[in-house]
């Protein structure tokens, strides 16, 4: 059995929860390493901001820094995306099996269909039974 950090995988899906993290990561995915200035570029965020979020990122252990000379350079890495794929895989069973269930219902013509009454029909009206009266106290 697997077992996982519930620390790095909290770290994980905080850090992807965040859309402009994810668009650094997609950014990142595109090239092998960029300069903090390089990926702070298109984002109408501050370079203090894109750096707080890139602190997220390394924490969670989605992307590595590296320091040549004055220059920060980011790249991705695969321990923290591994560590919530293969979370999120233990669970692709539950939602396969949903939907071969669904298909199964979907695509079986010789299943028979249960029609239900129109919402406002007196068909979908079913009477309330009557309840016993109780008799008074003395």
């Amino acid at each position: 059995m697997v077992h996982f950090s519930d620390a790095h995988l909290d770290r994980a899906f905080a850090a992807l929860a965040d859309p402009m993290r994810r668009a650094i990561i997609e950014r990142l995915a595109k090239v092998s390493e960029l300069a903090v200035s390089e990926i702070a570029a298109p984002f109408a965020l501050s370079l203090p901001g894109v750096i707080k979020h890139l602190d997220v990122l390394a924490r969670a252990r989605l992307i590595e820094r590296s320091k040549i000379g004055r220059s920060v350079r980011c790249r991705l890495t695969g321990e923290g995306m591994q560590d919530a794929l293969a979370w999120l895989t233990r669970y692709q069973r539950f939602r396969t099996a949903s939907l071969a269930a669904l298909a199964r219902v979907v695509e079986d013509p010789a299943r028979p269909q249960r029609s239900r009454p129109a919402a406002g029909s007196r068909a979908a009206f079913r009477p309330r039974q009557a309840r016993p009266r109780r008799s008074p106290r003395p």
